[in-house]
């Protein structure tokens, strides 16, 4: 396994735990899963301006880093915890210049952060409120001048 994909599977069971509330968590998983069509396709080849949303009624929070690229279409789904979606995109930024955007945009949408971690030059951090809505993003180099960021949220019911 080469070391970027060690160190997303390791981030990305560190934000599923980070994400657990400690309680029991006897929610099915998501009921309708479905990916963004034309519009989401076309986005992955073009640059993305600041605020631009990564899908339709996505919250603020939920916006495309400023002149990244999709890697592929947006994923969305509809579950108890409400409506939500997957991105992965790159970007020229540093992992800590993409972390700290998306902690500004969590906090400007009334997130307040639940985790933050390091490890090598990878960075992951996570947010929510009372309102279940909620942001996750793990950003890493790729080996080839870019980072790669998965970032996850849900609109909170």
């Amino acid at each position: 396994m080469k070391p970027q994909s060690i160190v997303w599977v390791s981030m990305a069971a560190a934000l599923g735990l980070a994400a657990c509330d400690g309680a029991g968590n006897d929610t099915p998983p998501p009921t309708a899963v479905e990916t963004q069509t034309d519009e989401a396709e076309e986005t992955a080849s073009a640059p993305a301006q600041q605020g631009t949303a990564l899908a339709a009624g996505a919250p603020g929070y939920a916006s495309l880093y400023p002149e990244a690229e999709l890697s592929r279409p947006v994923v969305m789904a509809d579950g108890p915890s409400g409506p939500g979606g997957t991105a992965e995109f790159t970007t020229t930024a540093s992992p800590d210049d993409v972390v700290a955007f998306y902690r500004d945009h969590a906090q400007q949408n009334g997130l307040k952060p639940v985790m933050a971690m390091s490890q090598g030059e990878a960075r992951a951090f996570a947010a929510r409120n009372n309102q279940n809505d909620e942001i996750q993003v793990v950003a890493s180099p790729d080996g080839e001048g870019t980072t790669s960021v998965q970032l996850n949220w849900t609109k909170g019911r």
